[in-house]
């Protein structure tokens, strides 16, 4: 339905994300101007009525209270036409007693996906399953791509956007396998001193074991 990316320029990190207007099983959408204020994760599938696929919108409806509870919406999208997302959405429901809460865009003509790098040629001419975290500005803050036959850990995207946020209060870094690592478990990295002043101090005012590899408790999000 119309989009105003610069052409053949790719969504990174840490850039607006591309606003278009698009047909989703919920109505039309503008995105993402219509959930401005909300963390969005925006995802693509390879096609309905697929098993793998299947298995991921139930996990994520089976998750999206978690995510509501973040600030934070899904939106789903494939190539496929709205029709074909209309029935799909019935059958789990009738078939898994799933109900699909959260929007599915169609893209039938590919226009928003070829637009957000989601279809790889090597890969075929769906959709891979790309996530698009995006943060209440509007901002792009992670990009995830798996190919059709790795389904998604749902519980990992869900992390990385509480993730985000933790990050984003406590002006601090997360570790890995966060709130679940290894050596600090679930404190967060003070980001390291850039002169030898502020070195000097570092261990005095944090726990750590040196200057550039200290940590504190998180501020909390709520």
């Amino acid at each position: 339905m119309g989009t105003n990316v610069e052409v053949g320029k790719l969504p990174l990190i840490g850039d607006k994300m591309p606003s278009f207007k698009a047909r989703t099983t919920k109505g039309v959408i503008n995105f993402p101007e219509d959930l401005k204020g909300k963390w969005i994760v925006l995802f693509s599938h390879p096609g309905d009525f697929t098993p793998v696929c299947t298995t991921e919108f139930h996990a994520f409806q089976k998750r999206y209270n978690e995510f509501k509870q973040l600030n934070c919406e899904l939106v789903g999208l494939s190539i496929d036409q709205v029709f074909s997302h209309i029935q799909w959405v019935r059958w789990i429901k009738e078939n898994l007693n799933t109900t699909i809460e959260f929007p599915i865009i169609a893209d039938s003509a590919g226009q928003i996906a070829s637009m957000l790098g989601m279809i790889h040629p090597k890969k075929g001419t769906n959709t891979v399953r790309a996530v698009f975290i995006i943060d209440p500005e509007g901002v792009v803050r992670a990009i995830f791509y798996y190919p059709q036959e790795l389904g998604r850990n749902i519980d990992e995207i869900l992390r990385a956007v509480r993730g985000l946020q933790v990050a984003d209060k406590s002006k601090a870094a997360l570790p890995a396998n966060w709130p679940n690592n290894e050596i600090i478990g679930d404190k967060v990295i003070v980001p390291p001193a850039t002169d030898e002043a502020t070195a000097e101090e570092r261990l005095k005012q944090y726990k750590g074991f040196d200057w550039w590899f200290v940590y504190k408790e998180p501020s909390p999000t709520t």
